[in-house]
């Protein structure tokens, strides 16, 4: 899905039959500073995630409660604690595992996992706790459940030219409702507006970068409410998968940043900013500022107004970008330079795990390493974070 990296997929595939772990421990001249396995009294600086023979990294998230690491790797979650050892993995995915984050109440991991060969979009749940050894398989080792969203699929699957034909995974078409490619980010935070109160589940659209169209200029979030959840989770059989989910969403929400390639990779929630950030990769229409970071001001509650470039006139519920960093004349559109798409995790107070992640060659093999290090909030442009440590 990710096209930055698509001219890797032919080499990695040589590196799949390697050992499940090449590498846990971190480079040479870098040393993990943790409690290994457990709380922090301090977060440590740094965090590396091991060199797997898979796809990029894709997200990252912290259990503070429980002192672990969860990393999405595409194909793949590695478990590690504090200071990077490797406490499992669940292995064995066919689609496409994106963004995560973990419910710290349970200590339950949530991620956007597509199969769009099949018309199928998922939020994975997978038990965090049970996870306690590498090698666990997705399908047969009882650690996930998968619970189907059916809005993501009907837009994903839109006629919108109107000829009876769906055109399927490709962004060369009029298809694809919002330019919908599928999901990707995820987090959990209060609604809307909200300081406190019951937090949800949201979950962002990929959007295709279709310069020739212009209704794919809003980033699109859906919000569940998780509580009634397990009368629709199952566990996911890749070669048939299920249809079991909620048949409506909680709200829908679209936040106008103009154009991206792939919509939003990484989502989360600040309670020390009040920000939904959104990370993405770069979009290449003319006209608009193309930023590669956003960030939603969480205090204002969305106004129901026109959606912007669709084919017919639309209203939604629409979201405001934080007034702060680069502004784009032209446009109006607030937004910031900044690397996030490769994951991103808010401590809360001021301070953040930002993702780093990159192919190597280990033993004459091509495999995907990732590193978490601590920044702090500047509020600062081009960059809103500094690193610490």
């Amino acid at each position: 899905m990710r096209g930055k990296l698509r001219t890797l997929r032919t080499v990695l595939v040589a590196g799949l039959s390697a050992p499940a772990l090449l590498l846990a421990a971190p480079p040479p001249g870098v040393a993990a500073e943790s409690d290994p396995g457990g709380r922090w009294s301090e977060p440590p600086s740094y965090v590396y995630g091991g060199a797997w023979p898979t796809s990029h990294l894709q997200g990252v998230t912290v259990d503070r409660t429980r002192g672990f690491v969860y990393w999405s790797f595409t194909q793949r979650l590695v478990k590690t604690d504090l200071g990077g050892k490797v406490v499992g993995t669940v292995e064995g995915l066919t689609g496409h595992l994106g963004d995560i984050d973990v419910d710290e109440r349970d200590g339950r991991v949530y991620g956007s996992l597509e199969y769009k060969a099949a018309a199928s979009f998922y939020v994975a749940v997978l038990d965090g706790p049970g996870i306690d050894r590498a090698g666990m398989d997705a399908e047969r080792d009882g650690v996930m459940t998968a619970v189907h969203l059916d809005e993501v699929a009907e837009d994903f699957t839109a006629d919108m030219d109107g000829n009876g034909v769906f055109d399927g995974d490709t962004a060369d078409t009029l298809d694809h409702r919002y330019g919908c490619s599928g999901i990707d980010g995820v987090s959990f935070g209060p609604a809307f507006g909200e300081r406190g109160g019951k937090r949800t589940l949201k979950v962002a659209y990929g959007i295709y970068s279709h310069t020739g169209r212009t209704d794919n200029d809003h980033q699109v979030i859906l919000e569940y409410d998780i509580r009634a959840w397990d009368r629709y989770a199952r566990p996911l059989s890749q070669d048939a998968p299920h249809h079991s989910g909620p048949e409506h969403h909680d709200g829908k929400f679209f936040v106008r940043t103009g154009n991206t390639t792939f919509g939003v990779q990484n989502l989360q929630y600040d309670p020390y900013t009040r920000n939904w950030i959104m990370a993405v990769y770069k979009g290449r229409k003319e006209g608009f500022p193309n930023y590669s970071f956003f960030t939603v001001d969480g205090s204002a509650r969305p106004v129901r107004g026109e959606i912007s470039g669709q084919p017919s006139p639309e209203t939604g519920e629409l979201l405001s970008l934080r007034e702060a960093g680069l502004r784009d004349g032209a446009t109006g559109i607030r937004g910031w330079e900044f690397h996030g798409s490769y994951g991103f995790d808010a401590l809360g107070d001021g301070r953040y795990y930002v993702a780093e992640g990159r192919a190597v060659e280990r033993d004459s093999a091509v495999v995907q390493e990732g590193e978490i290090r601590l920044h702090r909030w500047t509020g600062a442009v081009p960059g809103p974070f500094a690193p610490l440590g």
